[in-house]
């Protein structure tokens, strides 16, 4: 293990040394360049600093001259505004001139250039002074000396600058070699530094890259479903040597584990079928069962015949009883697995209200507030009904007070509205909940309903509108009566032309 662990840490060393040995060299170079540049730009502005003082200096002495003629041939107060502004400023640029002792020929130019600027300075003061009292000739007479100052200042500071422009071209030129040798000792590192790095790379490549090629190949056959692939032969200890390893184990078991599953899918397959086998047998048993029973078309024939039997004897009430039952009776045969318009299922309704207060007495008071423009709203078959039924037997059933129910149909907003209210027992809303996500299980000993729960309708409906909030029960507690609230979309909408 801890020969295994040094290769893996040499390996590791000549990536690391690969990559920043290169890099390092790279930013030493750079930093190199940069301090040779900004140091050449430091000098560069040095050079040329005297040139720019001495321009500053010719433009101040400029504007001061101008100032000083302007105030003399005007005599504004703004015109002397500008002279003293002027007079500071050149004035500040002299203080700035060097005083020195030297007997270079440009030392001495630029100290007589200062000591002619101070006379210069004196003169114009004087002569505006003059001008302010008014003394006419005083100022003429020293303006006109100002102004032989001025030209030969002016004449200095030209050759001046063109003297000191002439030694500052020379010192440039000296500085652009000594930067073209460093750029070009800068180019000659970078090449070195390339072929060392080049270098590297292939030392990678030699002894990582190939095998992990090789690994990646094997790799790319296995994910594309061949298992029969030759396994990787390990030629080293080092990291690439050990992922090798994990893939060839990695293969080896995933072809033993598709073995394992291919074996226990064919048992599964068995019992499925066996499955299937009992579940035919169990549909036929059902299917016979089924056809054992009374045939529904006979018994709402049947009922029909009895009907008009009760007619010709004169029995209306039992005749128009008999003949509602087999309305019933039809609709659910007829439409059970159809989609049909909010009309035929509120008739429905009615029929099945009817048959009710037949048996109970006629004590069930139903009324309807209907909007009758909004029953072409398609909604799926046996829906309303069940409610109703769900309403009388578990709200009205057993109260002692009046049973009454109300059928509503309204707009709002997107959607077509069909309230059923009862006044009877109400519901909590713990019972709420359970029946609005199907939770809630019924006494089935105590149902006498038609099959059809509140469940049924409830998944119905949310399958046919693809939403799970189409259905809503409001009840405010006990004994406050229950209201079942159906939410239609109009997108089913066909307004009824009355």
């Amino acid at each position: 293990m801890s020969r295994i662990k040094r290769k893996s840490i040499s390996l590791r060393q000549k990536m690391i040394m690969s990559f920043c040995i290169p890099t390092v060299l790279l930013f030493l170079v750079n930093m190199m360049l940069y301090l040779g540049t900004a140091q050449m730009l430091n000098s560069l502005d040095v050079i040329y600093a005297s040139n720019n003082t001495l321009n500053d200096l010719s433009e101040s002495l400029d504007c001061l001259q101008n100032a000083t003629a302007g105030y003399l041939n005007t005599k504004t107060s703004d015109a002397l505004e500008q002279y003293y502004i002027y007079e500071e400023e050149y004035s500040d640029l002299v203080d700035n001139l060097d005083d020195n002792k030297d007997d270079n020929e440009n030392r001495v130019l630029e100290r007589n250039i200062k000591n002619m600027s101070e006379n210069y300075l004196e003169l114009t003061n004087q002569a505006v002074e003059s001008k302010r009292g008014g003394n006419v000739e005083k100022y003429k007479s020293i303006y006109e000396e100002a102004a032989r100052t001025y030209g030969y200042i002016d004449t200095s500071i030209t050759n001046l600058n063109n003297q000191q422009f002439i030694n500052n071209s020379k010192s440039y030129g000296a500085m652009m070699t000594a930067l073209q040798t460093l750029e070009e000792l800068n180019i000659l590192t970078l090449v070195i530094i390339g072929i060392a790095n080049l270098f590297f790379v292939v030392l990678i490549a030699s002894t990582i890259a190939d095998p992990l090629i090789k690994l990646a190949a094997t790799a790319n056959s296995v994910s594309q479903g061949d298992f029969n692939v030759e396994l990787l032969p390990v030629k080293s200890n080092d990291e690439v040597g050990v992922v090798t390893k994990a893939f060839n184990k990695m293969v080896v078991s995933i072809k033993n584990y598709i073995e394992k599953l291919r074996e226990s899918m064919e048992v599964e397959r068995r019992l499925k079928e066996n499955e299937l086998i009992m579940e035919n047998h169990i549909k036929d048993a059902e299917l016979r069962y089924l056809q054992a029973q009374i045939n529904p078309h006979f018994l709402f024939n049947t009922l029909n015949a009895g009907a008009q039997l009760a007619m010709m004897e004169g029995a209306d009430r039992t005749s128009n009883y008999i003949q509602r039952v087999a309305d019933f009776f039809r609709y659910n045969i007829k439409k059970n697995k159809d989609v049909v318009s909010l009309r035929e299922e509120i008739e429905l309704v009615d029929i099945y209200i009817y048959i009710i207060n037949v048996r109970f007495a006629g004590e069930i008071q139903f009324t309807k507030e209907i909007d009758e423009s909004l029953l072409g709203v398609k909604i799926p078959s046996m829906i309303l009904q069940p409610i109703v039924e769900n309403s009388i037997n578990y709200g009205l059933r057993n109260i002692d007070w009046t049973k009454k129910i109300k059928l509503s149909v309204y707009e709002l907003g997107d959607y077509i509205c069909v309230s059923i209210k009862d006044n009877g027992i109400g519901m909590t809303q713990e019972k709420i909940e359970q029946v609005l996500d199907g939770t809630y299980k019924s006494n089935p000993a105590k149902s006498t309903s038609n099959g059809v729960g509140l469940n049924n309708c409830i998944e119905r409906l949310n399958i046919f509108y693809e939403s799970e909030d189409v259905l809503d029960i409001i009840s405010e507690g006990e004994k406050m009566g229950t209201e079942t609230i159906l939410y239609l979309p109009k997108k089913d909408y066909e307004k009824e032309q009355m």
